[in-house]
């Protein structure tokens, strides 16, 4: 089951569901005002470690390179 980030457009809290199914947001409530009037909010993601650009491992990787 994916999480998505939702918005109440009532109260305005932010929060994460986890949900069956992408395609409507039936029966999400805000954990807040438990309304109803939801939306899915873009939301975006968080790493650790270091990025391939700073890394020099990804060459070790690459096909001929190392």
């Amino acid at each position: 089951m994916p999480l998505y980030e939702y918005r109440c457009h009532n109260c305005g809290e932010t929060f994460e569901k986890l949900v069956r199914s992408s395609s409507n947001n039936a029966g999400i409530k805000c954990p807040q005002c438990a309304s109803e009037d939801v939306n899915k909010a873009f939301s975006t993601f968080a790493t650790s470690g270091t990025s391939a650009a700073g890394s020099t491992r990804a060459a070790d990787c690459a096909p001929g390179g190392g």
